[in-house]
């Protein structure tokens, strides 16, 4: 990586880890990186802990486009975007001196919440029902009304983020080469007054999906970004759409999507 050698480390600041990391801050040193103390400084950003950290990395520094993201586990077993373990330094010497290192692009998805809050994800963004009632939910591919839900909520999944959330709700797992969004019920309640298609279904990247919360005094649901909870009082309605921007990690060899899939569910 000759033009990027500023690196932001996102980890939690216990004494435990402290301990952890001190051999990955002195790894970085020694082949001339420096660290830096503000992620606004940095052109790497590396994660250590596991999935949820990668993701709150991710979200903490921006979605920025112009870093390349990293993940390191410091579990025994690799996941979805941790391609390395903290204990395995071999690996990681042999990526941060590859002067070809190749590059991964993960999509994400923009939402907008009653054209107020907008956010990027890139695992999913869910909304469920804050009681234990079902709510009921316009839903519009395009200007196209497709349908009316009742149940317990929605996922809206980015191909990489359809082995998580999504994939725990019977979703399919899509290739991440594919652009586009998935939309995954949960808990679904058909009656002749309310239908919905009862699977999920998947819209090319050029569509915009929107929710529409129809207002029975059940209108305060809770929606999640990625493994984050989004404090909002009331909702109307939401615009979603695969976003322009793509996060970058590093792309090792024998160690494609499909691959990883194969590692942790197989």
């Amino acid at each position: 990586m000759p033009e990027r050698r500023n690196v932001y480390f996102y980890h939690p600041m216990d004494t435990s880890m402290k301990e952890k990391v001190e051999p990955l801050y002195d790894l970085a040193q020694r082949y001339g990186f420096n660290i830096v103390k503000d992620y606004k400084d940095a052109n790497i950003v590396i994660s250590i802990g596991g999935d949820g950290t990668f993701l709150q990395a991710v979200r903490k520094t921006g979605f920025r486009e112009d870093c390349l993201y990293a993940g390191i586990t410091t579990s025994r077993k690799l996941s979805m975007y941790c391609d390395f373990q903290i204990d395995d330094t071999s690996k990681m010497i042999e990526a941060i001196t590859n002067e070809q290192i190749e590059v991964r692009r993960y999509p994400t998805i923009d939402v907008t919440v009653d054209n107020q809050f907008s956010f990027k994800c890139l695992n999913e963004f869910s909304i469920r029902s804050a009681i234990i009632r079902p709510f009921v939910m316009d839903v519009f591919i395009d200007t196209l009304h497709f349908e009316t839900f009742r149940g317990d909520g929605m996922i809206v999944a980015t191909p990489t983020g359809s082995t998580a959330y999504n994939k725990s709700v019977n979703g399919a797992v899509v290739d991440p080469m594919l652009p586009c969004l998935q939309v995954t019920e949960l808990a679904s309640v058909n009656t002749n007054q309310y239908r919905t298609l009862g699977s999920s279904f998947i819209l090319s990247g050029d569509r915009q999906l929107t929710l529409k919360v129809v207002q029975d005094g059940n209108d305060h649901p809770t929606m999640g970004m990625d493994n984050e909870a989004l404090s909002v009082q009331h909702v109307e309605s939401i615009h979603i759409k695969l976003s322009d921007s793509k996060i970058k990690t590093v792309k090792l060899k024998d160690n494609s999507f499909w691959e990883k899939v194969k590692r942790t569910y197989l």
